[in-house]
């Protein structure tokens, strides 16, 4: 296999025994072109059409006392596919945080777990002290990508296809965006929210298909919050409060303890698309907190809401782990959470709420086909982590319509990535495609990208292709239809204005 390096940079990180800088979390400080990928195993197929994008964490200098692995600076991957053939691309985001370190040659803004104080310059997001990093999530909207930040950036735009720098959105609001914007395939708009220290607390807004904000509005909020993801159904957005955010008292000496307040409820808002803060209507429901939802939609009255409830939102700490990082350990790892894959009923008229469980084991990082987001839906696909470890090891498939499921599990030494949906060109059902995922083989030092049968869960991968280097761990991920991108697509259409 060839490929042109495009760039190494130069990082200040030092040899260390930091969990979360070593193995499948080692940074990668080289952006590549890769045009011929070595197929390793099956072959690739021609009815996939479009491209996959993951977001992962690589800090480019050391930091200044405990890192994190949220603190690490964005890198996209790209993966695209036409035609029976596979092209590879990665690329920093070059946000202003990142630009201003590469210039002065070290870290300047303090991490998640460090004091504020010792940020040299004036941060972003909602914690007010932090780098933007990009780092946490990524879109195609309007035919371009968009990296966003998990605590609120002002969200980097880049081409989807090449990777080429965009810069920031000109709608990019004052607060910033969250990571979790929403892309409805069907209209083409970009739902999005942000929250801050600051009334009102959190604001929502909507962006259509030409890129332009179209609706902005608060979502007052009794005080600071740390929602982490939103949902959307045909004519609704759900936002939520829930009782685990940072204690109030401390924040008023500007310290950034996050608590659980087991005795508050958790709350959910239900607002029009195109709604105010006066059209809010509140739910309450059992006290947890949700980092990630999988899709939601309108059953008469009632609004239906999947994701995955949280049994224990704050763990104790990490037996074992390196003195300092016990909080952090034990916050990444989502078996001593206890997420499990959960229903939420909200019906409209009477106010009442209904909860169910829809699965016991231990899942997060869910996936749906994109065409049915915010419609009734049927499979869901949700990657299963290793225990003790922000990794994944497998995906668990659900026909949540007859309860039955399917679980598939990589090999020992071989961890996989949050793995869309990608429909096969021509499909005829829902589940009719392929999940896409970058795979790191810690057996060859390398990093692959699978493509697992959807429709038939256990024939597992149908090809398997080696990439140039290893990818380091990361966060989230998406997919985008090829045809979007051409003549007549949604995105096509908006990229020409």
């Amino acid at each position: 296999m060839s490929h042109d390096v495009v760039k190494e940079y130069s990082g200040t990180i030092e040899p260390g025994d930091h969990p979360y800088l070593q193995g499948p979390w080692a940074p990668l400080h080289q952006e590549v072109n890769a045009d011929d990928l070595i197929l390793l195993e099956g072959e690739v197929p021609t009815d996939i059409d479009g491209v996959y994008l993951r977001n992962t964490q690589n800090p480019l200098h050391q930091s200044m006392d405990r890192y994190h692995p949220f603190d690490g600076d964005g890198m996209i991957h790209l993966a695209a596919f036409r035609e029976g053939k596979v092209q590879y691309r990665n690329r920093f985001v070059q946000t202003k945080g990142l630009q201003a370190e590469i210039e002065s040659g070290g870290r300047l803004w303090a991490g998640l777990m460090e004091d504020p104080a010792l940020s040299k310059r004036p941060g972003w997001g909602a914690h007010g002290a932090l780098k933007d990093a990009s780092s946490t999530d990524v879109v195609v909207h309007a035919g371009k990508a968009l990296s966003t930040y998990f605590q609120c950036g002002e969200g980097y735009r880049m081409d989807p296809l090449t990777l080429d720098q965009q810069g920031v959105p000109d709608w990019s609001p004052e607060h910033g965006i969250s990571a979790h914007t929403k892309v409805d395939e069907e209209t083409g708009e970009l739902l999005f929210f942000n929250y801050s220290k600051t009334p009102p607390y959190m604001h929502y807004g909507v962006v259509d298909r030409s890129d332009r904000l179209v609706h902005y509005t608060p979502v007052p909020l009794p005080g600071p919050r740390l929602p982490h993801d939103m949902a959307f159904t045909k004519n609704y957005a759900i936002l939520n409060d829930f009782p685990l955010h940072w204690d109030p008292e401390l924040l008023k000496r500007d310290k950034h303890v996050v608590r659980f307040f087991k005795d508050q409820p958790s709350r959910f808002a239900v607002i029009p698309r195109r709604g105010g803060a006066e059209d809010v209507q509140w739910f309450e429901a059992a006290p947890t907190f949700v980092l990630h939802w999988l899709n939601a939609y309108e059953d008469g009255d009632e609004i239906v809401l999947d994701g995955y409830f949280q049994e224990d939102p704050m763990p104790t700490n990490y037996e074992g782990a390196k003195p300092g990082y016990e909080r952090m350990m034990s916050y990444l790892d989502q078996h001593k959470m206890g997420t499990k894959l959960h229903r939420w009923r909200f019906n409209l008229k009477t106010g009442e709420t209904r909860e169910e469980r829809l699965d016991d084991r231990v899942l997060e990082f869910g996936m749906i086909n994109q065409k049915y987001a915010g419609k009734p839906y049927r499979y869901a696909y949700s990657a299963v982590q290793v225990p003790g470890w922000f990794i994944f090891n497998g995906y668990v498939k659900h026909d949540l319509e007859t309860g039955e499921s399917w679980q598939l599990t990589l090999p020992e030494g071989l961890y996989a990535s949050e793995a869309p949906f990608a429909p096969r060109v021509g499909a005829t059902s829902e589940d009719d495609g392929y999940l896409v995922t970058f795979v790191i083989n810690e057996k060859t030092g390398k990093s692959e990208v699978w493509l697992i049968d959807a429709k038939d869960f256990d024939k597992g991968a149908v090809c398997k292709l080696q990439l140039p280097h290893q990818l380091a761990s990361g966060t989230h991920s998406c997919w985008a239809n090829g045809a979007d991108f051409r003549d007549g697509g949604i995105l096509a259409r908006a990229a020409m204005g």
